[in-house]
């Protein structure tokens, strides 16, 4: 195996998916090297399909006001796969949800025939970013896959009388609201924005003060059982996958397994989605993953909250870390929150400001590409849909407080294997000092390594001593960077 590629972002530094010669990162300065990072080439684990982002109003709107050529820039950014973030799937909310200009319903009066729906808010905004996004991949010979998730029926279907501050579905309702899925799901087929996945219910444990309802897992589970899978069939839609749950990684495996419960449910149920705004609860999505292997797990909302961090670096760590962590837990789709807000965080019509990865200026009309657009570049860009991971471990007798004294900083590491054979290793260091490590391949029940520039000099001379190894090969890591090494065999 040879090291082809290597590609860094690196804070203070111009560096952004930086392509460098893997030479400039070979470490020979010589001491003691505590850190070894192991690749596992023949420990395969869950197939991976790609990353995307939320098309929600409030992103619609903030690109809607600049200028042509600044918008195309900024969903190109996102969703060209060869010049891009190349994304392949984005989320879009049915009725409003917090990052939305205001409360709204594609029903908002009472009608139990469901023959007002209207799709006029949805077309303002959403719509028509769906279709620039779809346009933007397939241009460039790639596609995009829709997830669909509602914050809230209209109000009049809820027993709180109100879209925001929680509340429940209507039971009398149950099968209207599925129906209302259906109906939303055929009118954007019409607009050529083919749904492929819905969650029932967006955090369906909180109650916010914006778009909001309540949902116990038994309910979720009766729901997805006796409601919107039966409706979907009936209306020909059968290859809708419904997920479960789309809130925190805390509650995941213990929701999952009360949904399955309900008798049906297992039939209708796809997956589980998740949050990472509880903390990093990764070994809930593990345990799912090795104990329900049947069931997908997709990550479809993280975001820095609190306003925006225009400038700030530890944002593209905060994003390295869950998608590292998610990923080694079993993962198969990670997909983000608002791809676009503006210089205040929002709009949100409850002032909950967050940040996104490309913040807008509409006064001015440019765009601000922030860290964590180029973290999650570092994988989105290089881990092709149906990519494989194996395993890959950092090893270290250091405390990471002996580098930078601080106790939490820690480098992390995930690799997959791409359809064409290619290895993808991510590395990221969030320490304050070079991260140098022994690079090591478990492979054939031998330790292999190289030397980048003499991989045939290296190999013939480690055969010579030791036939289980072979010479070391010295990396590093600058600090607070993360780098993309790319693969191949010989």
């Amino acid at each position: 195996m040879k090291i082809e590629k290597l590609y860094e972002t690196a804070k203070d530094t111009a560096e952004r998916i930086w392509e460098l010669s893997p030479d400039d990162r070979v470490y020979a300065g010589g001491g003691w090297i505590p850190t070894t990072l192991t690749l596992k080439p023949e420990e395969t684990h869950q197939k991976f399909y790609g990353f995307g982002g939320a098309l929600t109003e409030s992103s619609g709107y903030v690109l809607s006001r600049l200028p042509s050529l600044i918008r195309k820039q900024a969903i190109e950014a996102y969703y060209n796969p060869t010049t891009g973030n190349a994304y392949r799937f984005a989320r879009i909310h049915m009725n409003s949800c917090d990052f939305s200009l205001d409360n709204w319903a594609c029903v908002p009066e009472k009608d139990e025939t469901l023959k007002s729906f209207s799709m006029e808010r949805t077309d303002k905004y959403i719509s028509p970013l769906a279709v620039e996004v779809q346009n933007a991949a397939k241009n460039a010979g790639s596609n995009v896959q829709f997830l669909m998730s509602p914050w809230s029926p209209p109000l009049w279907m809820k027993d709180n009388g109100d879209m925001n501050h929680g509340g429940h579905l209507l039971e009398s309702y149950r099968e209207l609201w599925a129906q209302y899925f259906v109906t939303f799901i055929k009118k954007m087929a019409e607009r050529d924005i083919k749904i492929s996945f819905v969650t029932i219910q967006n955090e369906p444990a909180a109650v916010q003060s914006w778009d909001s309802c309540e949902y116990s897992a038994t309910e979720e589970g009766e729901f997805a059982a006796n409601y919107l899978g039966p409706a979907l069939e009936k209306a020909g839609l059968g290859e809708v996958k419904i997920y479960i749950w789309d809130h925190n990684r805390d509650l995941a495996l213990e929701r999952l397994e009360e949904s399955l419960k309900v008798p049906g449910a297992s039939k209708y149920v796809a997956g589980l989605a998740f949050h990472w705004y509880s903390g990093d609860q990764y070994d809930n999505i593990k345990t799912i993953s090795e104990k329900y292997p049947d069931i997908d797990l997709i990550f479809t909302e993280g975001c820095i909250e609190g306003g925006p961090r225009n400038g700030a670096w530890f944002t593209g760590e905060r994003y390295a870390h869950n998608i590292i962590n998610d990923l080694r837990s079993g993962c198969t789709k990670w997909i983000d929150w608002n791809i676009v807000l503006d210089m205040k965080g929002g709009p949100n019509h409850v002032g909950n400001y967050c940040d996104a990865p490309i913040l807008a200026d509409e006064k001015e009309g440019t765009i601000h590409f922030q860290s964590s657009f180029y973290y999650i570049g570092h994988f989105s860009r290089f881990i092709k849909p149906g990519a494989e991971r194996i395993s890959s471990d950092f090893f270290s007798w250091m405390t990471p407080a002996t580098v930078s004294g601080h106790l939490r900083d820690e480098a992390e590491t995930v690799a997959f294997r791409n359809p064409d054979g290619t290895i993808i290793l991510v590395v990221t260091n969030r320490t304050e000092a070079d991260l140098v490590f022994e690079f090591k391949i478990e492979a054939a029940g031998k330790v292999q390594s190289a030397d980048i520039r003499n991989w045939e000099k290296a190999r013939t001379a480690a055969a010579e001593t030791d036939n289980n190894s072979a010479a070391p090969l010295y990396l590093k890591c600058p600090p607070r960077a993360i780098q993309t090494w790319v693969l191949k065999d010989n």
